[in-house]
């Protein structure tokens, strides 16, 4: 959900390559049932979207790489102990006093309203992403979440 919905922030506005990827992802999977449906309503179809684990070759291409929860952005850090200065908590830099730092919980397994709920969070930390992006990164190359 945090990648459709962020490409859909960036969408326009300058050269953004965005992928996703799990600590404990299989390949190939497709988007949860709650996840399409919730994003259908937003306009952005995830019908193709298939699953990918985080890869030695995935971590050195990308540029930012936002991790969903504190055990994840430890588990990228320890893996993969080279890519710390690009590891972020998706929460780090949203001025939201009450989201700030916190992990976003993966609503896999509850029901529908739980991935509203997810959507309405990612909606209100993904635009703190993109400016600490756009103020930290080089605008003549590719930036990646």
């Amino acid at each position: 959900m945090a990648e459709a919905l962020f490409r859909e922030l960036v969408r326009g506005s300058g050269d953004y390559e965005v992928v996703s990827a799990g600590v404990a992802a299989m390949r190939g999977q497709s988007a949860s049932k709650h996840t399409v449906d919730v994003l259908a309503a937003e306009g952005i179809d995830l019908s193709g979207f298939k699953s990918q684990p985080v890869t030695k070759k995935l971590v050195d291409e990308v540029t930012h790489i936002f991790a969903m929860g504190l055990h994840h952005l430890a588990a990228i850090e320890a893996d993969h102990p080279e890519a710390s200065d690009k590891v972020f908590l998706i929460t780090e830099f949203t001025p939201e006093d009450e989201l700030r730092g916190r992990d976003i919980v993966d609503p896999f397994g509850m029901g529908r309203p739980a991935y509203e709920e997810l959507r309405q969070m990612l909606a209100q930390v993904l635009p703190s992403v993109k400016a600490y992006i756009d103020t930290t990164w080089n605008s003549g190359e590719a930036a990646e979440s």
